[in-house]
């Protein structure tokens, strides 16, 4: 027999939860209006508030990864920079000791 359960989208629990922190109608009211059991709602609720401060840590990560991605791609082309040097000043070298001129 296949899964009957109703899904919700996450947009949806969050509108409903959001109605439910402002407390101007009760769980049941609100578990009604939107066609959900109480007991669900509550569980969405007690999620959403455990849950809360992830939401703020998951920025700060967000950010710091961002900037230490940042980093990583100035050294690169800080590397890039060196390498392109040494291999200008080889091939000069090279050029030279061949008795060719090095192009401008």
């Amino acid at each position: 027999m296949p899964n009957t359960r109703k899904q919700y989208s996450a947009a949806f629990k969050a509108q409903v939860v959001l109605e439910a922190l402002k407390e101007t109608k009760t769980v049941a009211q609100l578990a009604s209006e939107h066609q959900i059991h109480p007991n669900l709602l509550t569980k969405w609720k007690q999620e959403a508030i455990a849950d809360l401060a992830l939401v703020f840590e998951r920025k700060n990560s967000q950010a710091k990864a961002h900037e230490s991605q940042e980093q990583k791609v100035e050294q690169l082309y800080q590397e890039i920079g060196r390498l392109t040097t040494q291999v200008n000043w080889l091939k000069t070298r090279i050029l030279l000791k061949s008795g060719l001129e090095p192009d401008a």
